[in-house]
């Protein structure tokens, strides 16, 4: 037997189907759904037709159901419920009762900066949200957007992908660090030609030891030493804190690590950009509510940064 095409049926008679079985009378069924009687008899006639029995006899002064009636009411009810949660979770996001996972797009930085503060907030507001953290390259974070394999990304983007929304979240700039005591610190007043000479270590995720500061040094026709690359960020205030070699970090990376004394921050010699960190999502996301309400705690957040 083939399927029913469900195109050729008013889903609305099953609607009706449901009230009347709820109030055993036309009158009554037709008030709930605001028809007239009419309507609501023309809707039964409808339901006949449709399931090729009587359905409702009246007895008396109430519409009782047929066998036939008792039969599919279980099915039509289950199926209307169905419906109806489907449509609400479209509609609403509770943080307090959702077991919702979210996956964030995220680097070692924005991770640090971040999700400390977002769990710290999600255990008063979200205890039972999940989140997964997901490393990415930025050619394909408009992929992974747009299969929904990551609901946000946070990061540096030059460029917003197709199909993508992108929200500025907080500035960051870059300090230097080395360790207590070093003796570029000692000297006083650090020039570019002083930083430059001091052997450095750089995070990098192109496996090259090219960095931002090295396109500004370029400018002063200078060159520093890269005795150490990494692509592994967080790593660098304990290879620094134990050496002689000086890094070039975003701020909010290493003040934590200075609290410690075990490192110096120091002001660049050299005049680097800054540059924003953002958010992005995608346009197939904008109106989710769930979507919506991570988007709005993570903004929050960032601006208490």
């Amino acid at each position: 037997m083939g399927l029913i095409d469900l195109s050729s049926i008013d889903l609305n008679l099953l609607v009706a189907f449901e009230v009347l079985l709820e109030e055993r009378s036309v009158t009554v069924a037709a008030q709930r759904l605001y028809l007239g009687q009419p309507a609501m008899s023309a809707a039964l006639g409808r339901l006949r037709l449709l399931f090729q029995d009587e359905l409702f006899i009246r007895i008396g002064r109430e519409m009782q159901p047929t066998a036939k009636a008792l039969e599919i009411a279980p099915g039509i009810s289950a199926a209307l419920q169905q419906i109806r949660q489907t449509l609400e979770s479209s509609r609403s996001f509770d943080p307090k009762t959702s077991k919702h996972t979210f996956a964030i797009g995220s680097s070692d930085y924005t991770s640090y900066v971040v999700v400390p503060k977002l769990l710290e907030v999600c255990r008063q507001v979200a205890p039972n949200v999940n989140f997964r953290l997901i490393g990415f390259e930025k050619d394909s974070v408009g992929e992974l957007l747009e299969q929904r394999e990551i609901d946000v990304a946070l990061g540096f983007f030059q460029n917003s992908p197709r199909q993508s929304i992108q929200m500025p979240l907080f500035q960051e700039h870059f300090v230097g660090i080395c360790r207590l005591g070093h003796p570029v610190i000692s000297q006083g007043s650090i020039t570019p030609e002083i930083f430059a000479s001091v052997p450095q270590a750089l995070f990098t995720l192109r496996r090259d030891d090219i960095g931002e500061i090295d396109k500004v040094l370029a400018k002063y026709h200078l060159q520093r030493r890269v005795m150490l690359t990494t692509p592994h960020l967080l790593i660098l205030p304990a290879v620094i804190s134990s050496s002689d070699l000086v890094t070039v970090i975003p701020s909010r990376l290493v003040t934590p690590f200075a609290d410690q004394n075990t490192l110096e921050i120091f002001e660049l010699p050299v005049q680097t950009e800054p540059w924003m960190i953002s958010m992005l999502w995608s346009k197939l996301t904008n109106q989710d509510q769930a979507s919506i309400w991570l988007r709005q705690i993570l903004q929050s957040i960032c601006q208490e940064i």
